[in-house]
């Protein structure tokens, strides 16, 4: 049958037929629409290794060297279109404004319902908070939460710097008020105790808008979408993640609140807009504000705690608390994890569980520790600068023994006997990379004890912690001495680093990946070790041991443009400084890096110092300072 132009049919027949011959070809249009659109529409994602397209440049320089956005972004507007939300309501995220724009007024950015409304999805919103000095730690945690389809978010901006700097990038930001510096200010100063007052009174805030609220400090990191989860407890008032080091249950439901004993901690917490909740946070504020030497988070568990139980029902895992109506659930730490459960034991490893979140908690280096934690895990966004270096990156295969990784009993003097030989090959790397200008990219730390801030016998009892492990450099190396500024008249160059996952993170370039040499040592003199030959046709050069600091230079030199010399061993490879003043330079660096382990038992000094020269020292033993006078490091 000839198929015929249907409006010159339906012009030759009966009204109801022209009524439906319309809507046929209305309908074909659209679904020809619908069908093209969904064809050729753009599928964008963001992976960890970037964010979306932006020119990257110094605004100033960075104090501490270390590459973070809190001192050096300055973005213009993206090339390539902006990821959209679930939510046609919801605006997105990722898409600068035009530089040709005018900034809004402060008045814009006020902590309003409506402000709040316009970011909401499923009456949840999703919340974090800081100032300036935290940038590059918020422009993860955005990041994190857009990659899982999450856009339902906002930023609180402690200061105006952070606020412009957010809007710029796109992000949904609003203005605390706060007037803070904008400087990191350090866990447990008085600024810090100000911070954690300023989130309870954005609690106190928001919940009387009727939204649900998800808060979250700045130095966590999403992995999983949460809100699937949360939602399986309607009956919540609020749940917490908790400090708890021991596992109480081995799958995915809430911890069992009669065991968890640990601090309940406040850098993870979800609140619905209930009486009891919104009266939890009006006297949370109330005795924060009466009191500044209160900590939030002490403040907290006092008033929850104030009554504990009974069970809300036998199967939900919910506990009546704090005033004997709210209902609170303990978030399980294997999966909302904290710095000790996710870095130390890798609980979800060992329960075969995918983790929600990583809090990094349970730290020894400050903000710099934390931001080297995320690195460590490949959790941390960090701009296209950090993957490269002028001089190229420097790494080496660590050579352990077996004896010292399993034999014997696992004790402060297996520990240190391990932790000894591998800090004395660091040593040798960091002065090879010192001479040859090169970035050091840090082995992985084998620990045989667990680091705390208190006495324990190893590793915490009940805990889920191997022996031995692969700790975080946090433990054995002082992180935040190690990537700041010093003096080179004092110190000499500095010598920068990075973690010991970098070759294996995505966002590691290729071309600097397959610029690579393999060195392998050899004796001096032997067949295949004449430095006249070498060649890196095959890609490995065979260099002698005990190579003197002109041999160093002199052979390298001509590899200036390979982006990773990699070291088989580095055992007898070095055999020192030939400039003496430079040695001392050196050494001046370098044994500040180190720092302690904690803590034995018994003891009223109880914690033990690292020495880089350990092995310079005849009789050398690992003991804690046996008086007062003696307890400073051993420089």
């Amino acid at each position: 049958m000839e198929w015929k132009n249907p409006c010159q049919e339906a012009a030759n027949s009966k009204p109801l037929f022209l009524t439906v011959y319309a809507t046929l070809v209305i309908g074909i249009i659209f679904s020809s629409v619908y069908v093209f659109s969904a064809i050729f529409s753009p599928k964008v994602s963001i992976s960890l290794s970037s964010l979306p397209p932006a020119v990257f440049s110094r605004a100033d320089s960075s104090s501490s060297g270390e590459h973070n956005f809190s001192q050096s972004v300055v973005v213009d507007r993206p090339s390539t279109p902006p990821l959209r939300s679930q939510s046609t309501q919801l605006s997105p995220i990722w898409e600068a404004p035009s530089r040709s724009e005018k900034m809004p007024s402060l008045k814009t950015f006020q902590l309003t319902k409506e402000l709040v409304q316009e970011r909401v999805k499923d009456n949840v919103i999703i919340v974090s908070f800081g100032n300036y000095a935290f940038m590059d730690f918020i422009l993860t945690w955005v990041k994190h939460l857009t990659d899982l389809g999450l856009y339902n978010l906002l930023v609180g901006a402690m200061d105006i710097k952070l606020l412009e700097a957010l809007y710029w990038r796109g992000i949904p930001v609003f203005d605390m008020g706060s007037h803070m510096s904008t400087m990191d200010v350090g866990w447990g100063s008085p600024t810090f105790h100000k911070m954690g007052r300023e989130k309870v009174v954005l609690i106190d805030s928001i919940l009387p808008f009727g939204f649900e609220l998800l808060m979250c400090d700045t130095d966590m990191v999403w992995l999983k979408n949460p809100l699937p989860y949360l939602a399986r407890f309607p009956e919540a008032d609020v749940l917490t993640s908790s400090d708890q080091v021991v596992p109480t249950v081995v799958d995915d439901k809430l911890d069992i609140w009669q065991q968890v004993n640990a601090a309940y901690n406040i850098g993870i917490f979800h609140w619905r807009p209930t009486e009891s909740s919104k009266k939890l946070a009006k006297e949370w504020k109330e005795i924060l504000l009466a009191d500044e030497k209160i900590w939030d988070q002490n403040g907290f568990n006092e008033i929850v705690r104030r009554q504990l139980g009974p069970a809300v029902d036998d199967e939900s895992g919910l506990v009546y608390a704090y005033d004997g109506n709210l209902k609170l659930g303990l978030l399980p730490a294997s999966i909302f994890c904290s710095g000790h459960t996710y870095f130390v034991q890798g609980m979800h490893l060992q329960l075969r569980l995918e983790p929600y979140a990583v809090h990094t908690t349970f730290q020894f280096a400050g903000t710099p520790g934390k931001r080297h934690r995320l690195r460590e895990g490949m959790m941390f966004y960090d701009p296209p600068e950090y993957y490269t270096s002028p001089g190229g990156f420097l790494s080496f295969k660590p050579s352990i023994p077996k004896s010292l990784l399993l034999d014997g009993e696992h004790n402060v003097e297996s520990h240190f006997a391990l932790a000894n030989y591998q800090i004395k090959q660091i040593r040798t790397a960091l002065a090879i990379a010192s001479l040859l200008n090169r970035t050091l990219v840090m082995p992985p730390i084998w620990c045989r004890l667990d680091r705390l801030w208190f006495p324990h016998p190893g590793v915490l009892e009940g805990s889920m912690t191997r022996q031995p492990f692969i700790c975080p450099l946090d433990h054995v190396f002082e992180v935040n001495v190690m990537l700041k500024e010093s003096s080179e008249e004092e110190f000499g160059p500095r010598i920068d680093i990075r973690e010991y996952s970098f070759l294996d993170n995505p966002a590691l370039p290729s071309k600097v990946k397959e610029s690579w040499l393999d060195v392998q040592l050899c004796q001096d003199g032997s067949k295949d070790c004449q430095l006249s030959n070498y060649s890196i046709s095959t890609g490995l050069l065979r260099f002698p041991k005990h190579s003197s600091e002109e041999t160093f230079k002199t052979v390298f030199s001509s590899f200036e443009n390979v982006k990773i010399i990699n070291f088989l061993s580095l055992q007898d490879a070095f055999l020192g400084f030939t400039d003496k003043a430079r040695e001392q330079k050196f050494r001046n660096r370098v044994k500040q890096y180190v720092g302690i382990w904690c803590c034995v038992m018994n003891h009223s000094i109880g914690h033990i110092y690292y020495d880089m020269y350990w092995d310079e020292k005849p009789g050398w033993k690992p003991v804690p300072p046996q008086k007062p006078e003696d307890d400073h490091p051993p420089w």
